[in-house]
């Protein structure tokens, strides 16, 4: 079973910069290198990688669950090209898998795979690049003090707090990530793109408080 890359680019035509297609060819790259190094069916990955992320902004903008409605479309998709049921079970519980803040949990080595292929995307210097595109592309400010994040609070009511920062997206989500894989390979190519990051905030930190 074969899907291309110029197969499904046109599917992420109306994606934001943090979501877009390089989003999807990042994803792919990293999780072919964990495939290969883990042993997970390189099939099954990529096209998983391929087609997590399709639908999300209509997902979203309608309060879907955007990694299920990713699913159900690989599904139709796959079969009808022919794709056994085996393979598209597998890969549709990857695709449904593989959001950091809700269920279901990755149970399959390749679900796992593209797990921490996609969240290494969200962390180290694209993580930073990442969460600034997005805090501007929604008036978010640039700083906020780390003090004045409290996890406690966005754990229980993330969706309404007053206010959400690239800082406060760093505390809440991206500083958690690397201690949150399941794979030996993705945790290992985790823990350099964590250093940097949280070098980069407290660098930030220090630069805004006019002590460097």
């Amino acid at each position: 079973m074969v899907i291309t890359v110029e197969d499904v680019r046109s599917l992420y035509g109306e994606a934001d910069s943090v979501h877009d297609f390089d989003h999807i060819l990042r994803v792919l790259a990293v999780a072919e290198r964990i495939a290969v190094s883990e042993g997970a069916d390189l099939s099954i990955v990529r096209a998983a990688a391929l087609l997590h992320d399709w639908g999300r902004a209509e997902a979203q903008a309608e309060g879907h669950d955007h990694a299920g409605v990713a699913a159900v479309r690989a599904d139709r998709y796959l079969r009808e090209r022919g794709v056994p049921d085996s393979e598209v079970t597998a890969i549709c519980h990857a695709i449904r898998a593989h959001r950091f803040r809700a269920a279901p949990v990755p149970t399959t080595l390749e679900a796992k795979v593209l797990f921490d292929a996609d969240k290494l995307d969200a962390i180290g210097a694209l993580g930073v690049a990442r969460a600034y595109a997005y805090g501007g592309a929604h008036n978010q400010r640039l700083w906020a003090p780390v003090e004045t994040v409290d996890l406690a609070r966005w754990k229980a009511d993330g969706d309404n707090v007053e206010e959400h920062t690239p800082v406060h997206e760093f505390v809440v989500k991206l500083s958690r990530i690397h201690g949150q894989l399941y794979t030996h390979e993705g945790r290992r190519i985790a823990e350099e793109r964590h250093r940097y990051m949280v070098g980069f905030f407290e660098r930030l930190d220090a630069e805004v408080r006019g002590e460097l």
